[in-house]
């Protein structure tokens, strides 16, 4: 499904750079826009784990959408994008056991070779407005160009599980309350041309206030650090 979504975006950032090329309007040019999709590959972290928890494989994100793109400058260099996307989130725990009881999360840190784990994952999908400041040095004919786009992402949370499998048995945890359904944090991407770093960095936590192990707070936070590309 990733690679589908990839390709059509390219296909339609090609087309738009074609439609761009082809015209000699004088007015279009001074109208463009840039960098109004998106699609990123991160790989995630959690911050402030409570004390023993700790991450086990690759934790991967993906996120894609669409930022309109307002430019406030007669060079059109500096501009404003509000947008709408989807992202998909997944985090590996090596030692973290998450159960449910009465539609209550219970948090305890385990030995994991005790249980033989196959599969230790949070997963989360949101829907996400991202708010962007950005600055470019691009021109209505040149696609190769710097750029440093700073903002605010706020997400809504659509799904959560939580999947532990192990030779002891199984838990699944869905859509529980004790996740939080606002999510939000900051954002940076910078980098030239096609290949462009990006960071989001989560000011709230996953789970609510209740949420404790062994008396601490469940206060994690994500961490999503990978590329980013812009088209169109």
């Amino acid at each position: 499904m990733k690679s589908y979504v990839l390709v059509l975006i390219s296909l339609i950032g090609l087309i738009g750079y074609a439609q761009r090329d082809d015209t000699n309007n004088s007015e279009l040019y001074k109208d463009y826009r840039e960098d109004q999709f998106y699609a990123s590959i991160t790989y995630n972290l959690l911050n402030n784990k409570p004390s023993g928890v700790s991450q086990n494989g690759f934790s991967s994100g993906f996120q894609v959408g669409f930022i309109r793109d307002m430019p406030i400058n007669e060079k059109r260099n500096v501009s404003l994008g509000l947008g709408l996307g989807i992202s998909t989130n997944a985090y590996h725990l090596k030692n973290l056991l998450i159960e449910e009881t009465d539609n209550d999360l219970s948090f305890a840190i385990i030995d994991e070779s005790d249980y033989d784990v196959s599969k230790n994952k949070i997963a989360t999908y949101l829907v996400e407005v991202p708010f962007e400041i950005r600055w470019r040095t691009s021109t209505a004919n040149n696609y190769n160009f710097w750029r440093i786009y700073t903002g605010f992402k706020l997400g809504y949370l659509l799904h959560s599980t939580a999947k532990f499998r192990s030779s002891l048995g199984n838990v699944n945890v869905s859509n529980n309350d004790s996740f939080n359904k606002l999510q939000y944090g900051l954002t940076m991407s910078a980098g030239y041309s096609t290949w462009n770093f990006h960071v989001y960095y989560g000011l709230n936590t996953m789970f609510d206030d209740n949420s404790e192990l062994s008396g601490e707070s469940m206060d994690m936070k994500s961490l999503k650090i990978g590329l980013i590309f812009y088209i169109l």
